[in-house]
């Protein structure tokens, strides 16, 4: 197997400068980087991690830590960060434990400090247990995608402000009795972002005159826990909702199998909202405020980029896009 030493002295080079050339770092003439290359070419080298990252300080690797990928959203935001690094010749280091584990303490505490990692991507994390702010005492570039990003880099929608949209959507459509379905009635237990989106649904409420409406069904932000909310608040007859807002997609599409079960028509009797345009969103016809996280993925691997290459640079916050979907899901009451 040919060492980076061969290569060296088939191009009539030093070690150092072939190492540079083929790792793109540090300058060396193209008429130098070109005879290098042809050179590993002639030889079939291929660069060991290990030896790379002794001759250039990087491992090519970057971490990332996020909730476990069993959701759509994350499932998508993973798929567009891998894309994005490996397009750079990066590889990806994925701890995906759930929040409040004691494995998930352990590895704060020290598997991550322990680890070397270019940078790092920080998915969804919440506040209440200073998570972000123990990675930004590891020293390493620093990405969040979420709604908490203090003092990194970061991309992510504006939740209270999709909650108001997919809320007002059905104000303007003559709705007054709306529910809000998903997330948690315990403050301690719900999320960051679900927490943004239950401000901005009581936002419009409130804006609208129409907080005695407002009702709240706690459940965990998944299609079974849209179900169960939704057939409780649909079990009343004379206090049925005639919209539902869905904190998310999965408990949007719950709500409509719930309301189908129920023998309740889909959006003659029952209008239902979410948020994130899901995969499955069109299949239910669900009217939505749609976002991309395969996008916010490679938005964050580049703003990643940036901040491994210009450390000393200003901390960036990038909007990601979101707009209202209008589909079959959503009528004027009846």
């Amino acid at each position: 197997m040919s060492t980076i030493a061969d290569v060296a002295a088939r191009a009539g080079v030093s070690k150092a400068t072939a190492s540079r050339a083929l790792s793109g770092r540090g300058y060396v003439s193209e008429d130098t980087r070109a005879r290098v290359e042809g050179a590993a070419r002639d030889l079939s080298y291929v660069a060991h991690s290990s030896a790379t990252s002794l001759a250039t300080g990087r491992t090519q690797t970057v971490g990332v830590v996020m909730p476990p990928v069993d959701r759509w959203f994350f499932a998508e935001l993973l798929a567009g960060i891998q894309d994005s690094l490996f397009a750079l010749d990066y590889d990806l280091a994925l701890y995906g434990v759930p929040e409040g584990s004691q494995t998930r303490e352990r590895m704060f505490e020290s598997v991550l400090p322990g680890r070397r990692f270019d940078g790092i991507i920080a998915v969804g994390i919440q506040p209440s247990a200073h998570e972000l702010e123990r990675l930004q005492r590891t020293a390493r570039p620093l990405v969040s995608v979420g709604p908490y990003s203090e003092g990194s880099s970061a991309v992510s929608i504006d939740d209270t402000a999709a909650a108001r949209i997919a809320t007002e959507h059905l104000i303007e459509l003559g709705h007054s009795h709306i529910a809000f379905v998903g997330g948690s009635t315990d403050a301690a237990e719900l999320s960051f972002g679900d927490a943004r989106r239950l401000d901005g649904y009581h936002g419009a409420m409130h804006a609208a005159g129409l907080s005695d409406h407002a009702r709240v069904a706690g459940s965990a932000p998944t299609m079974p826990g849209g179900y169960t909310a939704t057939a409780g608040l649909l079990g009343d007859r004379r206090n049925r909702p005639t919209a539902i807002v869905g904190v998310c997609d999965e408990a949007a599409i719950g709500a409509i199998i719930a309301a189908r079960r129920l023998g309740i028509a889909v959006p003659t009797e029952l209008s239902v909202v979410g948020i994130d345009d899901h995969e499955h969103a069109d299949m239910f016809a669900l009217t939505t405020i749609g976002q991309s996280p395969r996008e916010q993925g490679h938005e964050a691997v580049r703003l990643l980029v940036r901040r491994m290459e210009q450390p000393e640079a200003p901390l960036e916050h990038v909007a990601a896009a979101s707009a209202l979907v209008v589909r079959n899901s959503t009528a004027p009451p009846r």
